[in-house]
């Protein structure tokens, strides 16, 4: 098959996860990457590990080259430079797309600190909200933060690359994570259950959420609406529960949850997770088996969509994920070699260029927005941060959820569905219409847009756009080079292709719960919908090199973007040691396989300080922090005999400070510590206001509100502009249909009469009855 990026040379230098997983995403895609040995990169004794060196870094090398030079000699030769040196190199030739990837970005107060997945992840409030409710915060180790930061550089230099011209950009890992914290970070301003620890998988503004055992395996189980909440309880044998006033809505079952559990607890201890799961596909209900290691990988689902892919080092072979992004004309690789040895570098010309010609990458490029609730829309406002037109297409009978799902009048009357701060976060930089797309009139219009634009996205669930005559085959016809991306739960071919799923479920069935939390605990739920941040930038990623393979060829294609697999690469360290090993490993809790100590320690006013020991001159160090130098000698494997202890000494040091004043002091001894931040604190980071993260805009109904930034930008440059906060319903209709389609006022007039498009959402009592449900993954947070 044709490969999305070949023909682009890529150079990669540095060390760490994030910038060996951008390059994968060129590697795997048909890039040519160069890459230069890095003698201090971390990942070359990552666990897992096998004959040979770490299986994991072998895994993110995948089809890359490992050669001998320097970046000086090289960039030259190259269209791009991904780089994750501390210091940057000096002149680098005009046509070269430099991204640089670190922590925590070029400039700001943590801009040099030392850090480690957990530590940078915890200062990005990822982990305040999860486990037990008298702590400490439950802290997963492995490469997820990285692999969020790789994304963002792989979606800088993707759109750069787009664009044209030798930009300079900029990817933090820190400000990437922000988006797994920023729901709550929105919501707890008016809703403060939702940023408390309530326990080992809860989570408000829903209950329940988690995973609970079965006769045989575990069952992840969300319930967010009153139909699902009495479907659960029909189903479990508990009809009269179901119907139980006190329990429709969710505040009541989470205030009452420790009782609800014990009853359905036993009821799913009477049949296999299996059992409950094949039910709960045909009663629509969002739950999935929560599967160890060994059976995820055995998964006929995900074995039949090649998820799975088979890695070489030297003469070992073992598997790890597949690249998510399904681009249906070229996708990703399903095998590759990981390099033994560097080599000399391959000749190549030396490349010229000229300056980009627009102040942003994407400026030009137009997206049709169809996406609802979190995934679909953190890809488009990706997209419009770095200068697309994004084009957000709703409906005045049904409306974005995160505007709100209440039934009221006054809801309606009131315009209370302008005034979510959470529809806000994820639609700025955007343009909003209003069309129904149930009627002939506005599908119509819809393809006449498409035919003016070049990418389409949408969550509807599978069988809706066919039945509507707006599928991609259709689509095509009208614009035949578009990108067309579908964001379904489970793929959109197989068994499971109809199987509703909100962000949490798509953890739960990725088994990321399996490897979480204590050994002698439940499976742990490690956010309330990691599935739909996650989902949202890889998507933005996919949709880059399908453009970028159009641009090469002028070649369209259909993206088929299974949202579950984009939780695989977060799960890579355990599904890798389960192929290469035969075994995960047992559950660590807060501890690590590499970092000794490790863990979250008390502080004081109940904070909390991520703490992660990464090497012996790292523990020397903390040794002498602690007045304990007769300690400091201690190597890796006598530590982790004495972890427990360590851990206490740790602990009686920090209880005396506050999380920050504990950060301070390690971070001045070059110890990897974060304090692990609440989501609404994020606000007022100091490093984060020394970015200029937050921005401050002005939209009707709510006033003055702020706003997160992208998690990337141009080098040495502000955060890229939110250009305009997000529509009010149908506030762009004249604007877009007249501008873009040449559509006169009376003809708006007309349209907006017929109920086609409008400005005011119409009461629920009003609406015809539905026919066309969205996926529940694009309703994750309604």
């Amino acid at each position: 098959m044709a490969e999305a990026l070949a023909g682009i040379r890529v150079l990669e230098a540095g060390g760490g996860a994030a910038l060996a997983y951008a390059g994968k995403l060129f590697a795997d895609f048909g890039a040519e990457v160069l890459k230069l040995p890095d003698p201090g990169d971390p990942l070359a004794t990552a666990w897992p590990r096998i004959e040979g060196g770490s299986a994991l870094q072998a895994w993110l090398n995948t089809s890359k080259r490992l050669v001998e030079g320097s970046v000086a000699s090289l960039a030259p030769t190259c269209d791009v430079l991904l780089d994750s040196r501390p210091v940057a190199e000096g002149d680098l030739p005009r046509h070269l797309i430099a991204t640089r990837i670190s922590w925590f970005g070029e400039t700001g107060p943590y801009a040099g600190f030392a850090a480690t997945d957990v530590t940078c992840r915890a200062l990005a409030g990822v982990f305040a909200c999860v486990g037990p409710a008298e702590g400490p915060p439950a802290m997963l180790g492995g490469m997820a933060g990285e692999a969020l930061g790789g994304i963002a550089a792989f979606i800088a230099t993707a759109a750069a690359l787009w664009g044209g011209g030798g930009r300079r950009m900029e990817a933090s890992i820190h400000e990437a994570n922000i988006a797994i914290a920023e729901y709550q970070a929105a919501q707890a301003v008016t809703n403060p259950e939702v940023e408390r620890r309530l326990g080992v998988n809860r989570f408000a503004p829903t209950s329940p959420l988690g995973v609970y055992r079965c006769r045989e395996g575990w069952l992840g189980v969300t319930i967010v609406t009153p139909l699902q909440w009495r479907a659960f309880c029909e189903m479990v044998g508990l009809p009269e529960l179901g119907q139980d006033p006190a329990y429709i809505v969710w505040p009541g079952r989470l205030a009452d949850a420790d009782r609800l559990e014990r009853i359905f607890a036993e009821r799913l201890a009477a049949r296999t997770a299996e059992e409950w799961f094949e039910e709960a596909l045909a009663r629509r209900l969002p739950f999935a088996v929560v599967p160890e290691m060994e059976t995820l990988l055995a998964t006929p689902t995900h074995r039949a969509r090649n998820a799975f892919q088979r890695v070489k080092l030297g003469s070992a072979e073992f598997e790890g994920p597949t690249l998510p992004q399904r681009l249906t004309r070229t996708p990703p690789r399903a095998q590759g070699i990981a390099p033994l040895h560097a080599e000399p570098a391959p000749p190549a010309p030396v490349l010229m260029g000229s300056p980009a010609a627009t102040p942003l990458p994407l400026q030009g490029l137009r997206v049709l927005d169809l996406s609802m609730g979190w995934a679909g829309p953190v890809c488009t406002r990706t997209l419009g941060d770095l200068g697309a037109e994004i084009v957000k297409v709703e409906a005045i009978q049904y409306p974005d959820w995160w505007r709100g799902v209440d039934p009221r009048p006054e809801f309606f009357e009131n315009r209370v569905y302008e005034r979510d701060i959470r529809f806000c976060f994820q639609n700025r930089n955007k343009s909003g219409i209003t069309l129904d797309l149930s009627r002939p009139e506005g599908a119509a219009l819809l393809k006449r847009l498409v035919a003016e634009s070049d990418v389409v996205v949408e969550n509807y669930a599978r069988d809706v756009l066919p039945k509507l005559g707006l599928d991609y085959p259709v689509l095509r016809r009208a614009r035949p080079d578009i990108v067309m991306l579908s964001m379904p739960a489970f793929g959109g071919s197989g068994p499971w292709r109809d199987a509703r799923a909100y962000g949490s479920t798509l953890e739960h069935a990725s088994g990321l719960p399996t490897v979480s939390g204590a050994a002698d605990g439940p499976p742990l739920t490690n956010q309330l919908a990691y599935g739909d941040p996650v989902g949202g930038m890889n998507a933005a990623a996919a949709l880059l090199a399908a453009l970028l393979h159009r641009k090469a060829t002028g070649e369209g294609q259909h993206i088929d973007l299974a949202q579950v697999e984009c939780m695989f690469p977060l799960v890579a360290p355990w599904i890798i040691a389960q192929s290469a090993l035969g075994d995960p490993g047992p559950r660590l809790g807060n501890r690590h396989p590499d970092h000794v100590p490790h863990g979250a320690f008390p502080c004081t006013e109940e904070g909390w300080l991520a703490v992660a020991v990464t090497d012996d001159a790292a523990w020397s160090r903390l040794a002498d922090l602690l007045r304990r130098a007769d300690l400091a000698g201690l190597g890796l494997e006598a530590r982790r005999e004495r972890e427990a202890e360590l851990e206490a000494l740790i602990a009686d040091w920090t209880r005396g400070q506050s999380a920050d004043a504990a950060m301070h002091a390690m971070q001045a001894q070059g110890i990897a510590a974060g304090a692990i931040r609440w989501p609404t604190e994020l606000r007022q980071d100091p490093h984060l206001a020394a970015r200029g993260f937050w921005q401050e805009r002005e939209r009707a109904f709510i006033g003055t509100h702020t706003l997160p930034s992208a998690p990337l930008r141009m080098q040495g440059g502000p955060p890229l502009d939110i250009r305009r906060p997000a529509p009010t319903l149908g506030q762009h209709n004249a604007a877009v249909l007249g501008g873009m389609l040449g559509i006169s006022p009376a003809e708006i007039e007309a349209l907006e009469a017929a109920g086609i498009i409008g400005t005011e959402a119409i009461p629920t009592a009003q609406r015809k009855p539905r026919s066309a449900p969205r996926t529940e993954a694009a309703r994750a947070s309604a």
